[in-house]
């Protein structure tokens, strides 16, 4: 059996293809009969998965997604500056920063007047159409809290969860990123900034406001959404400064301290780990406990001692993920002690499969790295016993999703929580995103 480095050297070139085959996808055509849609996706956007399905069984991920499509060009930033990508790397991020200021020009009402779309629609899919009063709000900056658009260019006109907003936050954290990276040309880099400084107001407006969660299904205050809001105002702020912008540097600074302070409101002390929502129901959820933590700690990175892989409450609450995992998913039952619990999102879920999810436990494995990473930090660059802990508990979860990845190394959304056979989407361009920066989070610390 080959080893693990060298497992996941192969499945990092496989999903370094495989995850743009989502990018810029003008050459795959999506018939929506029921709609009466034929979707030609345009440079720039970015599909959640390249296969046309349509819940037979496969789901219908032939959208631009906000979210998805920020992870996806992190990713890109990632092999770029790794070398795995060249040039045409910055042509998908410019591709993909124009298609998204494309959007803002959208306006829901020409649908509503319009009214020449719904004849097509047939009557059997007429209930899953959205109300003209809702379109009708759509419209200028408001788009890009419609959770996804066509990836044509056009709204979306299928009832789903809205408004959600999370996806400016992760974008704008997405674009710091690159221009960071100091590599862009000037044109590129004003694009980019034009781009970034939207999703940063739109950030401090909206945060205050309810939305849906990452998983698009309840209602309220989520800590994942805060938590990369936060971190987008608090690395905003310090882009502003560099721009001699003190204004809103000390706005974005002050917003961002001030959803930190309502973070910690998050921690459940008796439970021993952080609720991932406050329902605008008042309500009590029982998706509580969720990975979408994790995941806040890896997409919202810091150096903090709070919010952060250096939190103990953080380690808390991947523990008790841990614990709940390993007793929910047959698949985890008597597993080899060299590997780590399969993930999944919350208790209870029903999704497909329900099961364990790619992203999941890549977003486990990767708090992992950067954990046993910023202890060898603290630690003067020295591999502790601390840190040594940290990445076999990665590559644990590494041994887990190397024996449930088929040999071709491609990656679905999930593995069954029974068999372990691949579920839902195919090609899921967030999982291949998912392997590639826990990958190279793990590199950063074993080498």
């Amino acid at each position: 059996m080959e080893s693990l480095q060298t497992w996941l050297d192969r499945e990092y070139r496989h999903a370094a293809t495989a995850m743009l085959r989502s990018v810029s996808a003008v050459d795959i055509v999506k018939e929506r009969p029921g709609f009466g849609q034929t979707m030609r996706p345009v440079k720039g956007s970015i599909i959640a998965s390249p296969v046309p399905g349509a819940y037979d069984p496969d789901p219908d991920y032939f959208f631009h997604w906000f979210r998805d499509s920020a992870v996806v060009i992190d990713a890109i930033r990632l092999l770029y500056d790794d070398g795995m990508m060249g040039p045409e790397a910055i042509t998908h991020l410019t591709d993909f920063v124009r298609f998204s200021e494309s959007l803002g020009t959208l306006d829901g009402r020409t649908l509503v007047s319009d009214r020449s779309w719904r004849s097509r629609v047939i009557s059997d899919f007429e209930k899953y159409v959205r109300e003209d009063t809702e379109l009708g709000m759509v419209r200028g900056k408001l788009v890009v809290v419609d959770t996804r658009v066509n990836p044509d260019g056009t709204l979306d006109i299928s009832r789903w969860a809205r408004p959600q907003h999370d996806g400016p936050p992760l974008r704008a954290l997405a674009l710091l990123a690159w221009l960071r990276g100091g590599k862009l040309p000037a044109t590129v880099a004003s694009e980019v900034a034009k781009l970034l400084r939207e999703d940063l107001l739109f950030t401090q407006t909206y945060w205050r406001e309810p939305s849906y969660d990452i998983w698009e299904e309840e209602h309220g205050q989520h800590y994942y959404t805060l938590r990369v809001a936060a971190q987008a105002l608090s690395d905003g702020a310090a882009w502003a400064e560099s721009l001699g912008d003190s204004e809103h540097a000390l706005r974005w600074k002050g917003e961002s301290e001030t959803i930190r302070r309502l973070l910690d409101s998050f921690w459940m002390k008796e439970a021993g780990h952080y609720r991932s929502r406050v329902l605008t129901s008042g309500a009590r959820s029982a998706k509580e406990l969720d990975i979408a933590i994790v995941l806040a700690a890896i997409h919202a990175v810091s150096t903090d001692p709070a919010h952060s892989v250096r939190d103990p409450r953080m380690h808390a609450t991947l523990a008790q993920l841990e614990a709940l995992f390993d007793v929910a998913y047959p698949i985890n039952h008597q597993r080899p002690p060299n590997r780590g619990p399969a993930m999944g999102r919350y208790a209870g879920d029903v999704y497909y499969s329900g099961g364990a999810y790619y992203f999941s436990t890549f977003g486990a494995a990767e708090f992992c790295f950067r954990a046993a990473a910023a202890f060898a930090a603290d630690a003067g660059g020295k591999h502790t016993d601390d840190v040594r802990n940290w990445v076999a508990r990665g590559n644990a979860y590494f041994e887990t999703l190397r024996a449930y990845t088929p040999q071709s190394g491609d990656l679905s959304e999930q593995f069954d929580q029974k068999t372990g056979e691949q579920t839902s989407a195919k090609h899921l361009a967030w999982s291949y995103a998912a392997f590639i920066s826990c990958y190279l989070a793990r590199r950063a610390v074993v080498g």
